[in-house]
């Protein structure tokens, strides 16, 4: 790297950017037992993901940003205008044949986790992507087809509900090992946004 070169890519560190790109994705995690259960699961289907991928539902998949800053910022301003809701996991589907993927369907919260998403792939996050986007939890990937066959079938009459209240934002770091850098809590609106009976003031 010549020395004009290096002297960019300090200036854009130290303004939260990278020349090279940043790598997140940003998530809703699961309560532990149920991630816990569903980690069992998939490893009983043979999945060599289901000891370090944990249960979650994807709002925004791999996506290179330049601005690290400016990304944080963005992620938590769509965060603190979303209020918490309740999540339902029930039933399988999958992505096959073009993609070798048993999942579980999301039923509650699927319209609030669509809506997220568009409000996330935006700004410093805006990209196409190669397929439409469609909430789920991904329970078999790219096992045998009899393991995703059995993955489909074992977990058809599966159920769950939990309240999702935060979002986290993740970074994929240089060895390839998504970090979490920041839990967003939902609807923490600014002081400067409340009325003096503590709501939201007008927009």
């Amino acid at each position: 790297m010549s020395a004009v070169s290096k002297v960019t890519a300090k200036a854009a560190a130290s303004n939260g950017q990278r020349s090279e790109g940043i790598s997140i994705g940003v998530i809703l995690s699961f309560p532990a037992d149920i991630a816990e259960e569903l980690q069992r699961w998939r490893a009983s289907f043979g999945d060599p993901m289901a000891a370090v991928v944990p249960a979650h539902i994807t709002l925004v998949t791999t996506t290179m940003t330049q601005d690290w800053e400016a990304t944080c910022l963005h992620v938590r301003d769509v965060a603190r205008r979303q209020e918490p809701f309740t999540v339902t996991i029930a039933g399988t589907g999958s992505f096959r044949p073009v993609s070798p993927v048993v999942f579980l369907n999301v039923e509650d919260g699927f319209g609030t986790c669509v809506n997220l998403h568009r409000q996330l792939q935006s700004g410093p996050l805006e990209r196409e992507l190669p397929f439409d986007y469609h909430p789920h939890v991904t329970v078999a990937h790219d096992v045998a087809p009899e393991s995703l066959d059995e993955a489909e079938t074992v977990l058809k009459d599966y159920r769950a509900t939990f309240p999702v209240a935060s979002m986290g934002l993740y970074e994929h770091d240089d060895n390839g090992i998504w970090q979490l850098r920041e839990e967003l809590d939902f609807g923490t609106k600014p002081d400067n946004d409340r009325g003096q009976d503590g709501t939201a003031g007008a927009r």
